[in-house]
């Protein structure tokens, strides 16, 4: 891993882009003894605008707590691709969900499309845990942490009444996700 690595959340106000974006710097902070910092932006509308949540993951400390060149970026929605997809470093990534992403943005990055809310709805039955799909997959498509240390951060998060349903939420978006770059 690089001494600074940069992953943006970016989708709707309410879609949990926030929480996937602090479970992740759990994972790399708490669970793999990284260092991590967690930051969030949304929209004076909170839900339904644009909204994103970034996470700087290093191996030493971390001098500034925004991201600058963006590693890793997650578009669910068509405005946060637009909004939110620039920024992203030269050979980088660009996680779309592909049911809501129809006009892709264009850069020096690799573009992987997912349909994350879909499958969240039709795979698990519910949509609610579409940001845990997409933490999944953002976690098994830039190994910036590795999938044990996701998973734990994710299940210390969670009410234990809803343990399964993530469980099953991320291991599919890791699955799904490695499935298409394979």
């Amino acid at each position: 891993m690089a001494e600074r690595y940069e992953i943006r959340f970016s989708g709707a106000g309410g879609q949990g882009l926030i929480t996937a974006g602090i479970i992740l710097a759990e994972a790399a902070s708490i669970v793999e003894g990284k260092s991590a910092v967690q930051s969030q932006s949304y929209g004076p509308e909170a839900r339904g605008g644009a909204s994103k949540s970034e996470v700087i993951i290093s191996d030493g400390p971390i001098d500034y707590p925004k991201a600058t060149v963006v590693d890793a970026c997650l578009a669910m929605t068509q405005e946060a691709a637009d909004k939110y997809a620039n920024g992203i470093k030269p050979g980088g990534l660009l996680l779309l969900d592909s049911d809501f992403v129809k006009n892709e943005p264009t850069g020096d990055f690799k573009i992987v499309k997912m349909p994350i809310m879909r499958t969240a709805k039709e795979d698990i039955g519910r949509e609610i845990v579409a940001n845990v799909v997409a933490l999944g997959a953002m976690i098994a498509l830039t190994d910036v942490v590795s999938r044990e240390a996701g998973e734990k951060a994710v299940l210390a998060k969670v009410p234990e009444a809803f343990i399964e349903l993530n469980k099953k939420a991320y291991n599919l978006g890791f699955e799904k996700v490695k499935a298409i770059i394979e």
